[in-house]
């Protein structure tokens, strides 16, 4: 079974040495996704900007690799302060309400000051 990796174009994928997504038969791990928009390395100011941009640049890579946000089985959600889950959970229950994939949600720092969530998924192509 052959390993296919899926690039965003973000340079910390070339960097640090990562995919933006593997996939491996019927599953897809994509990689923590950052609310920078890849394209402009612009990074919005609000925590729902940010949301957004994660889930735009998440389901381009789930696109890419042929599955799409209807396959998310596992969403694990990371960010700077816990009063931003009341601002993001409505922008998830958008995509994911009908979907209702296993989650987490961590408090906790990220690797730069701007960054206010970052958004890891895992899918299955049953």
């Amino acid at each position: 079974m052959a390993t296919r990796r899926i690039s965003s174009g973000s340079p910390f994928e070339k960097a640090a040495g990562y995919s933006r997504a593997v996939v491996k038969g019927d599953w897809c791990f994509v990689s923590g996704t950052t609310g920078y928009d890849y394209a402009t390395m612009i990074m919005p100011e609000t925590v729902e900007e940010q949301a957004r941009n994660c889930l735009k640049t998440i389901g381009g890579a789930l696109e890419e690799a042929g599955f799409s946000l209807s396959d998310v089985v596992r969403n694990h959600y990371y960010v700077t302060d816990a009063s931003f889950s009341d601002r993001v959970f409505p922008i998830f229950g958008e995509v994911f309400g009908d979907i209702r994939p296993a989650a987490t949600m961590v408090v906790c720092d990220l690797i730069r000051p701007e960054m206010l969530i970052e958004i890891e998924v895992t899918a299955f192509r049953g």
